[in-house]
C-alpha cells in the first residue's frame, strides 16, 4: 500500500523554537490566509503532515535594504585618496544609482532577493528612493521602479513592506537636491501615491511594471506598504509635518535614516540647536510606527525619549562597520525596552545571521568584554536568544505585522536549519541558535518557507 501523501498544511517539526525556547515535536497547520492556523508541540507527528528535516526557527525581517545598492557591494573597498568615509562612499553610490533602469532593478533585486531567503530572512522593509528615470524625469508609469521591486519580490517568494521615501533636499541648508540625486526627487503627495498603488498591488496580487502577472503570485497579505523620510537632512520640517497630518489613523510603518554619522548629528546641531533624535523626539508624537535606523550617535537622554514612546530603532552592523558609521550603545536601548530589527541596508553581507553575530561583536570589541548583550535572566543567559527573540519581535512590527513568529495568527514564515552543517553538528542540542549566529560560516539554512510555502 502507498503511503499517504503529506497535506501541504500541516508540517511537522523534531524541535522548534516557539515561544523563546526550544520545543518538542511541533506541528504547524498553515491557515488558508497564509498564518498559522495552529502551532503544536509535544504532538506525535499526523500521517498526513510534511516532516521537516532539521530545526527550525521563525524567518526573519530585513528590516532595511537600498535593493540597487547589491550593485556596488565589493566594488567601493579601495582607497585612492588621503581619506575615504561615509560621505566619499556615499558620492560613488549616486553614480551607480544613475546607471540602473527599471529592468536592471528587476532582475538585480530578484537574485538579492532569494540570497535574502537563503541567508534566513523571509520579510524584507525596502527604503525606496530611486524612483525616476535616469535623466531625473517620471517615467511613463510613475510606480514603474516600485513595481520591479514588488515584481522581484513575488518572483523570488520573499514578502515585501515597500517604503516609499520623501527626499526633496541635499542638506539641512540646501534648498534642493544635487544634480546627481535627480532620480531621488518626491514630495508627500507622491509618496503617498506610491503607497496606496503598492498595498493595492498587495490586495489583487503581484503586477509587474508591464502590466502582467509576475512568475510567482505572493502569499496573502505579503506586499505592503508604509512610508519613510530620507532623513532630517533630506526633508524640510514643512513636508514631514504633512506627512504625518496626512498619516492620522494610518497604522502603517514609518522609517527614517537618523544619527548614522556624527557630521549628521553636527549639522543638525548647527540647523537646530539640538541632535537629531532629541529633535525628531520633541517635534513629533512618536509611537510603535516609528523605526530610527541606525540610531548610532544617541545620547543616554534621548534613548529614554524614544524608550518612552514605542518606537523601534533598526540596526544594520554589517553596513555601519563598512562604512565606518560607528558602535551604537545597543545594551542602553535594550535595557531599556526599545525594539529591535536588523537590516542588510547597503547588501554588503545578506546573512541574517552574520548582523545577528555583528549586533555583539561590536559591542565586545569596544567594551572588551564578552556576551554584552545577554542577559542573564533570560534564556539561560544566551546571548543568540535574546538578539534572536527582540529582532524577530521588533522586525515584525518594522515590517507592519502585528504578530511574528512561530504562533498563531503570525506569517506561515519558517527556517528549517541544516542540521549536518559545519558549527551546527556539533552543537548540543540546547546551544543550536548559540551555534547557528556564532559557529557557522557557511550556508546553514536547508528550506525556507514564506506564508506557507517552500520557496528555498
Amino acid at each position: 500500500m502507498n503511503a499517504p501523501t503529506p497535506h501541504p498544511s500541516l508540517l511537522w517539526a523534531e524541535t522548534a523554537w516557539v515561544e523563546g525556547r526550544w520545543r518538542e515535536s511541533v506541528l504547524l497547520e498553515v491557515g488558508v490566509d497564509g498564518t498559522w492556523a495552529r502551532v503544536q508541540p509535544e504532538i506525535a507527528p499526523p500521517p498526513l503532515a510534511l516532516r521537516l528535516p532539521g530545526p527550525v526557527l521563525p524567518g526573519l525581517v530585513n528590516a532595511h535594504s537600498h535593493a540597487f545598492q547589491r550593485a556596488f557591494a565589493g566594488l567601493a573597498e579601495r582607497r585612492e585618496n588621503e581619506h575615504d568615509d561615509f560621505w566619499s562612499w556615499r558620492d560613488r553610490m549616486y553614480g551607480v544609482a544613475l546607471a540602473i533602469g527599471t529592468g536592471e532593478l528587476r532582475e538585480l533585486a530578484t537574485r538579492l532577493y532569494r540570497e535574502m531567503l537563503a541567508g534566513g530572512y523571509t520579510q524584507v522593509c525596502e527604503f525606496h528612493y530611486l524612483h525616476h528615470a535616469p535623466d531625473g524625469q517620471r517615467h511613463a508609469d510613475p510606480a514603474a521602479m516600485s513595481l520591479a521591486l514588488a515584481e522581484a519580490a513575488a518572483t523570488a517568494g520573499i514578502g515585501l513592506t515597500l517604503l516609499p521615501v520623501l527626499y526633496e533636499r541635499a542638506g539641512f541648508a540646501a534648498p534642493a537636491l544635487r544634480a546627481d540625486q535627480r532620480r531621488f526627487a518626491s514630495d508627500v503627495g507622491f509618496v503617498l501615491a506610491l503607497r496606496d498603488r503598492v498595498r493595492a498591488l498587495g490586495a489583487s496580487g503581484a503586477q509587474g511594471a508591464s502590466g502582467t502577472e509576475a512568475p510567482v503570485a505572493p502569499a496573502p497579505g505579503r506586499v505592503r506598504a508604509g512610508v519613510a523620510i530620507h532623513s532630517l537632512r533630506a526633508a524640510s520640517t514643512a513636508s514631514m509635518r504633512e506627512l504625518l497630518d496626512r498619516l492620522a489613523g494610518d497604522d502603517g510603518p514609518i522609517h527614517i535614516h537618523i544619527a548614522e554619522q556624527t557630521g549628521e548629528v553636527d549639522d543638525c546641531l548647527a540647523s537646530t540647536g539640538a541632535r537629531p533624535i532629541e529633535w525628531l523626539a520633541r517635534e513629533f508624537s512618536l509611537d510603535a510606527r516609528w523605526q530610527l535606523v541606525h540610531a548610532t550617535h544617541a545620547e543616554p537622554r534621548e534613548i529614554e525619549a524614544v524608550a518612552a514612546t514605542g518606537a523601534g530603532i533598526v540596526v544594520c552592523p554589517t553596513t555601519e562597520a563598512n562604512l565606518g558609521d560607528g558602535v551604537p550603545n545597543l545594551p542602553r536601548w535594550l535595557d531599556g525596552g526599545v525594539p529591535l530589527a536588523i537590516g542588510s541596508d547597503s547588501q554588503v553581507c545578506r546573512s541574517a545571521a552574520e548582523e545577528l553575530r555583528w549586533l555583539d561583536y561590536a559591542q565586545r570589541l569596544v567594551r572588551r568584554r564578552r556576551n554584552v548583550t545577554a542577559d542573564p535572566a533570560r534564556h539561560g543567559g544566551s546571548t543568540a536568544a535574546r538578539l534572536f527573540e527582540a529582532c524577530a519581535a521588533g522586525g515584525g512590527a518594522a515590517a507592519g505585522f502585528t504578530r511574528w513568529g512561530l504562533q498563531r495568527g503570525a506569517p506561515a514564515d519558517a527556517l528549517v536549519l541544516a542540521a549536518s552543517a559545519p558549527g551546527l553538528a556539533e552543537a548540543p542540542a540546547a546551544h543550536r541558535l548559540d551555534a547557528w549566529v556564532f559557529a557557522t560560516d557557511a550556508p546553514a539554512i536547508a528550506q525556507t518557507w514564506v506564508g506557507g510555502r517552500r520557496v528555498l
